[in-house]
């Protein structure tokens, strides 16, 4: 039954796949207020091994573990990663006040599970209703189930994850596993396994360190094509990891000629440099702990220098700015984040 004091229940997650721990406290959201607004996190970005299926997959999984009526209860709303929790909160709670109407009161449901719970305790204003954990179903655990499995054996593997996930997201993963991306992202996961493995032995977890250039010049903004994974075709900002010997600077700038054959005079690069940022949130990039020092160089008006893809680019193209919007689940990580920092492409 509904508390009369609660209009509407706020649940936030990734659902990566939906899981039956997600459905648990969805039940509890619906037990909490007559309506429920589920925030689906990760919106908006390109495929891969930790973010495989798009929003609207993921609505679907819920809706199809739904009965007809707590369908009609549920509302989604599909939220980008910011890497920036206060502007992240603000996106979340305009976007339920504009599905809930007038002022309302509301609760937001979660599972404090760790250091990533602590995005409960932001939202002025909310009341939150901790819900314990009913199941040990892990998202990180079935995709590595779902992508580790031998092609001969994903009906198997489904059918040993029934404890973990309703029946129908595993009819839903069943279906999906036959779309061309799922061995395109297999493959990639691999990648990942045996990045991940070769850093194993290190006496304690590796931090990278790399550079990256966002270069404007007439309206347009370069970009390359990952010729390799993770991200393998995605677009992205030049860059790469920094050498022992080099200032970030001088790695950036390095990076930038080897893959797209920009080579600008240096005194004309650093008249051209704007602005210099940090971006370290700690699920950046898939690869593990990267910390990157972006650098931003604005060539005014002038014509556009030639550019080709080279070294582990596929291409490098000048891209108009007016178009980057349209292309956000095209990119690789936070790239498209990294470039709305600098041209601001979505609304603050």
């Amino acid at each position: 039954m509904a508390d009369s004091s609660v209009d509407v229940a706020v649940y936030v997650g990734r659902f990566q796949p939906f899981h039956l721990g997600h459905l648990a406290l969805l039940k509890h959201a619906l037990s909490v207020a007559p309506r429920v607004v589920l925030v689906i996190g990760s919106a908006h970005q390109a495929r891969s091994p930790k973010n495989p299926f798009t929003w609207r997959e993921r609505a679907e999984m819920v809706r199809l573990a739904l009965d007809e009526g707590d369908r009609a209860r549920v509302d989604f709303l599909p939220v980008r990663d910011y890497y920036d929790e206060a502007r992240w909160v603000a996106a979340v709670q305009a976007g339920v006040k504009a599905l809930a109407g007038p002022p309302v009161s509301v609760a937001l449901v979660g599972h404090f599970k760790d250091a990533t719970s602590d995005y409960l305790k932001a939202f002025a204003g909310w009341s939150v209703v901790p819900v314990a954990r009913v199941t040990a179903a892990d998202g990180t655990a079935l995709r590595d189930a779902l992508f580790g499995a031998p092609a001969r054996s994903i009906d198997a593997t489904l059918a040993a994850l029934v404890e973990h996930a309703p029946a129908t997201t595993l009819d839903f993963l069943r279906a999906w596993v036959a779309l061309p991306h799922f061995a395109e992202l297999a493959d990639e996961w691999r990648m990942l396994q045996q990045y991940k493995t070769a850093w194993a032995a290190a006496p304690y977890p590796p931090v990278f360190v790399t550079v990256d250039a966002v270069v404007r010049c007439a309206g347009r903004v370069l970009l390359v094509r990952r010729g390799q994974a993770p991200g393998k075709g995605l677009y992205a900002v030049p860059g790469g990891f920094i050498e022992a010997r080099e200032t970030v600077y001088q790695s950036a700038v390095r990076e930038l000629k080897e893959e797209t054959g920009l080579g600008l005079l240096d005194a004309t690069m650093r008249r051209a440099l704007t602005a210099v940022a940090v971006f370290d949130h700690p699920d950046r990039s898939q690869r593990g702990r990267t910390i990157t020092h972006a650098h931003c160089f604005d060539l005014g008006d002038r014509e556009l220098p030639e550019v080709a893809g080279a070294d582990d680019a596929l291409s490098a193209d000048w891209v108009p700015v007016a178009d980057l919007a349209a292309l956000e689940d095209r990119f690789h990580d936070d790239h498209f984040h990294m470039l709305d920092h600098f041209l601001g492409l979505t609304a603050r």
